[in-house]
């Protein structure tokens, strides 16, 4: 009876002694940067090299010759993995989805693979300590989420930024779970395991920066690149794919793939890197480091993604504009004279804000962030009057949430009270008549003033409460 290669590989003990695999100290290290040749130089390659998109290559003479010949010759198939450890994707991510779109907008065919299977197995590039393992269910969960994120991605670039005068690849998102749920860990051993070598695989940085740790490795993920270079392999064999992107932690996968792919079709496949975005401490913008921005929206407003971007030091803002945006580089160097020009004005930064909060949410999701905007920094009474109840739990998403009835002669005090803004009694009557309490950002200081419509309740039937400086109560009026 088969057994699972899947379930054989997570129950593997994470704590296995790895005393003898320390002493091995085998190194490979590639980086080829792209050479401005002939061919390259009027092609997406050297385009995306330029932006700051794609960083490095593999196999060493593939970004000179081979790679950008075999991209002008007819449309070819792209793949990015992306594991679904968590129910969304994140700034990080983002970058990569931008290099496919590139791809697409060129005519070639894209695919976006979600590690149904790999999430189980852990990925230790670019980790310090093994991932905890995800039950099958959260998995199943965490993939349906970032197949939906992906797809609205892609759609809001094809209506809003892809020029229709000019052919539109295709774009498939897969789960690689489809073609492990039915491999017994024999059969996929025999077949995978014979070409692969330990010293070779002992000499990935991946694993050597985790063997040299406290911790060490599992065998488990000691195993996920086999199941990255074969998941390659798959994609190479069923849908032709001879490209696959990852970013710069990935150098080590993508050469398995590769080597892999060589020993058994004779094929030559390619590798391109995507460098790491990082904060301006330096660290990586992904989930681990605790400081991810999000591309869902319940876990990371469009208000608060282009606040993120709005937020920016002013040294990035030119980099981020030709990595995550997909303005012409004239038009970015123009946009840097004008920031130039006038730095208070910003407009560098409002228009890279405004560009990646389209892209991942769409128009809506820009009116929605500058809505928020508005209604928060400006005081603007308006923007909180066309801000839906969705968008005022956003923007507060510490404040309290109530739905009252709107019962006649209802009084200032009457309503801080139904909500537990102020203590019952004497306080809370002069924490009112002292000025502590803000409606729909007006300061109220009489505490026996009946609400008045469009002045403290507005037409959407939402009345926005503050007492002192930071505390929010947002207040949903219901009819009698």
């Amino acid at each position: 009876m088969a057994v699972s290669i899947l379930r054989i590989c997570c129950c593997v003990s994470r704590h296995a002694s790895c005393s003898l695999l320390r002493r091995t100290r085998i190194f490979l290290t590639l980086r080829s940067k792209f050479h401005r040749s002939t061919a390259a130089a009027s092609g997406l390659l050297f385009s995306l090299h330029k932006r700051g998109v794609l960083k490095d290559s593999f196999p060493e003479n593939a970004a000179q010759d081979q790679l950008p010949r075999l991209l002008q010759s007819a449309p070819q198939t792209v793949y990015c993995g992306f594991d679904p450890t968590a129910d969304s994707l994140h700034v990080g991510n983002l970058l990569a989805i931008i290099a496919l779109l590139h791809f697409r907008s060129a005519g070639h065919h894209v695919l976006a693979l979600l590690g149904g299977a790999t999430a189980q197995i852990g990925d230790p590039s670019g980790k310090t300590t093994a991932r905890e393992r995800l039950p099958a269910d959260v998995v199943e969960q965490n993939t349906r989420r970032i197949r939906e994120s992906i797809q609205r991605i892609f759609t809001n670039h094809e209506v809003l930024y892809h020029d229709s005068s000019r052919p539109l690849g295709t774009l498939n998102v897969l789960n690689n779970r489809s073609w492990y749920k039915s491999w017994g860990v024999v059969d996929f051993l025999s077949e995978t395991g014979r070409h692969f070598r330990m010293g070779t695989m002992l000499s990935r940085h991946s694993v050597q920066s985790r063997l040299r740790s406290a911790d060490g490795m599992s065998l488990t993920e000691f195993t996920y690149q086999v199941f990255q270079a074969y998941d390659f392999y798959h994609l190479n064999q069923i849908y032709g794919c001879r490209i696959q992107l990852g970013g710069t932690d990935q150098l080590g996968n993508l050469m398995s793939g590769h080597e892999y792919i060589h020993k058994v079709s004779g094929e030559e496949v390619y590798g391109l890197t995507i460098p790491l975005v990082t904060s301006t401490a330096g660290d990586k913008l992904g989930k681990t480091a605790g400081n991810a921005v999000w591309l869902n929206r319940d876990k990371t407003s469009p208000f608060e993604l282009y606040q993120f971007f709005l937020r920016q030091p002013d040294a990035s803002v030119e980099g981020y504009l030709k990595l995550f945006t997909f303005l012409p580089l004239g038009e970015v160097e123009r946009l840097m004279e004008q920031q130039r020009e006038d730095p208070s004005k910003r407009l560098a930064h409002k228009r890279l804000a405004a560009e990646v909060t389209k892209l991942v949410h769409g128009k809506e999701g820009l009116e929605s962030a500058k809505r928020c905007t508005n209604a928060l920094y400006h005081s603007n009474v308006q923007a909180l009057e066309q801000m839906s109840d969705e968008e005022l739990q956003e923007l507060f998403r510490e404040a309290p949430f109530h739905e009252l009835l709107l019962e006649p002669g209802t009084t200032v005090i009457d309503a801080c009270r139904r909500v537990g803004a102020i203590p019952d009694g004497p306080r809370g009557y002069r924490m009112i008549s002292d000025g502590a309490v803000w409606i729909n950002h007006k300061r109220e200081d009489k505490p026996e003033q009946v609400l008045i419509p469009k002045l403290h309740i507005l037409s959407n039937g939402l009345t926005l409460l503050r007492v002192g400086k930071k505390n929010f109560y947002i207040i949903k009026w219901l009819s009698l």
